[in-house]
């Protein structure tokens, strides 16, 4: 930025509108007025060369044609206009009435310029500098900074406006995470997303797309813009993107205005509702899509598409939890990847830990996983610090997706720990203490790009083979033992189970409710008594202990209902490791739901291998039901880089304790005194 002629000056100007405001509004409110003020000021004097030529246009054409747009769009020679005679300068003329003529000046522009005021909410604004008698001063300060192209390119324009965007939302802590992602980082990602197309952006004009899904104010397309014209000044990259909040998708908007660009590539809406750019494909992608937001206001439309359409709608690969929608961010990114024969696309997303692991085998996490690792589209993980974002404080990753692998990283996956690569912050910002210095982004961007040829020398590189993240989620059984006989605690289960209370209940219509009750409890006292008459019984076989039961119940007369009959059965059978194994009609062995046990087991390896290593020594009847396997992919990232340290020597530990005791007692001593 200290490159661009003025940089500082005009940054300084236009921030010293700050002192006007100062008492009338908070510090975190400044940006409401200066930000909309800005692009005023800058569409102004880029239109100035052609203004009053479009004015004349549009009185000439006025009631002769419906739709004068295109040609005056030619006349301004811009992607907008304005048909009003006035300017910054000429509202000047009219102090009294100059909130009604700024506001019939804004009315004047084009509608897309237009609709960017509005969602800045610019008109409240200006209601409110009239109120507090400010709005003239602040109207002529703005006046007074002279931002036309030939003093202030697009390109020093972009970084001016970017830079009060990042004052003002380091006024705003609060919430300038959800909107605001640390420049350090988007250097990082644009840094690695691009390092290996260097060759080919160092061409002669080479021309580019970018696209964001969760734009907020534009950040990661205006870092991506700037790291290509660093690597090369002829290249362009054009860049599209979609932003729900209205008031930064208004900030993202302007941010291509005031530097030249087409402003309609940045739509306003739902990324997954409303695309805005349908059937479109993009070489890059970049977003740093909101942690652990729900996805429930808009689950009805997502999962039609993912029903009507499967795998040719964005979602087919599976839905995650309603509570997370991180990995809808990132299948609609995939689907916007060009295909291979196009030349392919590369794109990073920023996630919390959660998407590493979430989900068990067979849900839509692992699901979404195991698509991307097995279509082998997962290029690497990179491990950032913690603090490193203004809202949040938790540890994130970022992921490098690609449909067109390097010929050395195909199968292969990266994972990059770049935990320890911070420095510390002289002042927070928020959750914000920590920031990535240049040296360290450089740093981290060699290692991931040496990453498949640095042969485990670097510990904070591991490359990894796709399949040593997929598992097998096996379910082991044993069979199932039992004796069937009653004890006393068994008769009390039985009584409190629902069928036997049931007896008790007059049946629904009883002409003599009461009496019905009296006779249901005489049946429990009957069958209580059978029941405690059976207790000398034990059999191996279900079948056996039924007939005694029967044989019982008809000598008393008693007849139970099948479920009352199947729960002293249930109550009955006894779990006994010596009994005779419990097998069906067939033969076969039943299994043991209470000795049931799961194992992930390796792709790499077969689950009979397993069971013979791990399973069969310590119990040798035990078997995997296939039926119920299910292929989980998770990536255990901190795992991988865990270092064991062993606990300090006890006698270390008790000398410390002594000290410390030593100086409490002398502590205490001088208290005494």
């Amino acid at each position: 930025m200290s490159e661009v002629e003025g940089f500082s000056d005009k940054v300084g100007f236009i921030w010293s509108v700050a002192d006007l405001l100062r008492g009338d509004y908070k510090p975190h409110e400044y940006g409401q007025v200066i930000l909309p003020l800005t692009v005023l000021r800058r569409l102004d004097c880029v239109l100035e060369p052609t203004k009053d030529a479009v004015v004349a246009r549009a009185k000439d054409l006025a009631g002769r044609i419906e739709n004068i747009d295109p040609i005056l769009l030619r006349a301004a020679g811009q992607p907008f206009y304005n048909v009003s005679p006035l300017n910054f300068t000429r509202l000047l003329d009219d102090a009294p009435n100059i909130a009604a003529n700024l506001r019939n000046y804004i009315a004047g522009y084009s509608t897309g310029a237009v609709e960017v005021l509005e969602k800045y909410g610019f008109d409240n604004q200006i209601t409110r500098l009239d109120n507090a008698g400010l709005l003239y001063h602040v109207v002529a300060r703005f006046a007074d900074v002279d931002l036309h192209p030939g003093v202030v390119s697009n390109e020093a324009m972009g970084y001016l406006f970017e830079e009060l965007l990042r004052k003002f939302s380091e006024m705003s802590n609060e919430t300038a995470g959800e909107h605001f992602t640390p420049r350090e980082v988007i250097r990082l990602m644009v840094n690695i997303l691009l390092a290996e197309d260097d060759d080919v952006l160092r061409g002669t004009a080479p021309v580019r797309t970018m696209y964001d899904p969760a734009c907020g104010t534009g950040g990661m397309l205006t870092g991506g813009q700037e790291h290509l014209a660093h690597l090369n000044p002829r290249a362009r990259l054009e860049v599209f993107g979609q932003e729900l909040n209205a008031e930064t998708w208004a900030i993202a908007r302007s941010d291509l205005m005031i530097k030249g660009q087409d402003p309609a590539r940045i739509v306003l809406g739902n990324s997954f509702t409303a695309d805005g750019f349908t059937g479109q494909h993009f070489d890059y992608m970049l977003a740093n899509p909101p942690f652990g937001v729900e996805w429930k206001r808009i689950e009805r439309q997502i999962k039609d598409e993912a029903e009507h359409l499967g795998e040719r709608g964005r979602f087919g690969a599976g839905l995650p939890r309603i509570s997370d929608g991180s990995f809808l961010f990132l299948q609609h990114m995939i689907a916007k990847m060009k295909p291979v024969s196009e030349g392919g696309s590369r794109l990073a997303i920023v996630f919390s830990g959660s998407p590493l692991f979430s989900g068990g085998a067979g849900s839509g996490e692992s699901e979404i996983r195991r698509w991307i690792i097995e279509s082998d589209m997962l290029e690497g993980i990179v491990a950032l610090p913690d603090q490193l974002f203004y809202n949040t404080g938790i540890s994130t990753y970022f992921w490098i997706v690609s449909n067109r692998k390097a010929p050395d990283r195909k199968g292969k996956i990266v994972l990059l720990d770049a935990r320890d690569q911070w420095g510390k912050m002289r002042n927070s910002l928020g959750a914000k203490r920590k920031e990535i210095t240049d040296d360290q982004i450089a740093e981290i961007t060699r290692l991931y790009h040496d990453a498949v040829h640095l042969g485990g020398s670097d510990d904070r590189v591991k490359v990894f083979a796709n399949s040593d993240f997929g598992y097998q989620h096996i379910t082991v059984e044993r069979p199932m033992r039992r004796r069937w006989y009653l004890t006393d605690e068994t008769i009390s289960a039985i009584t409190d189970a629902k069928p036997y209370l049931a007896l008790a209940n007059p049946p629904k219509g009883a002409t003599n409710p009461a009496a019905a009750v009296r006779e249901g409890e005489r049946a429990q006292q009957q069958l209580f008594g059978i029941l405690r008459g059976l207790r000398g019984v034990r059999e191996d076989r279900e079948v056996a202990f039924d007939k005694h039961l029967g044989h019982a119940l008809g000598q008393a007369g008693i007849t139970i209902a099948s479920n009352l009959r199947k729960a002293i059965l249930s109550a009955a059978a006894m779990p006994d490791v010596d009994a005779p194994v419990v097998t069906d009609r067939k033969g076969q062995p039943l299994p043991d739901p209470d000795l049931r046990d799961t194992e992930n087991v390796s792709l790499l390896e077969p689950a009979e291998t397993y069971m013979a290593r791990e399973v069969r020594p310590h119990v040798n009847d035990a078997w995997v039901d296939e039926s119920k396997t299910r292929i989980g992919y998770e990536i255990p990232f901190t795992r991988h880089f865990f270092v064991y340290a062993p606990p300090r020597p006890v006698a270390e530990v008790d000398a410390e304790i002594d000290l410390v005791e030593a100086e409490i007692q002398a502590v205490l001593r001088g208290v005494a005194r």
